[in-house]
């Protein structure tokens, strides 16, 4: 496939990819405040959890959100769409950089 043929390739699949999230998700279990609670348990004791958080940069600015348990299969899918945006565009620039290497800069958009 020639580099034109892999930048259009490209670009369908980047148009194609739907809602995304950046970050990765992790799996917490809290310690709670109440006395006697059992996950103050001296033997045994069993945490509070799991709660799901999204953690994220955007424009240099690290964040964090909360997931329901039953939002956590979409906000995976949408992390993983993220991911795959991130390696198109790399293909992209790749693409580019085959196309110039191939026609020169001829101002052709």
């Amino acid at each position: 496939m020639n580099p034109k043929q892999r930048i259009s390739a490209i670009h369908k699949k980047l148009i194609s990819l739907g809602p995304m999230l950046p970050g990765s998700i992790s799996e917490q279990w809290n310690v709670c405040g109440t006395p006697g609670c059992v996950c103050k348990a001296k033997e045994n004791p069993v945490k509070h959890g799991p709660y799901y958080q999204l953690s994220f940069s955007v424009k240099g600015r690290s964040s964090t959100m909360f997931i329901k348990p039953e939002n956590l299969a979409d906000a995976k899918r949408m992390v993983a769409r993220y991911k795959k945006f991130k390696e198109l565009c790399f293909e992209l620039i790749q693409a580019n950089v085959d196309l110039v290497r191939e026609n020169g800069f001829k101002g052709k958009e």
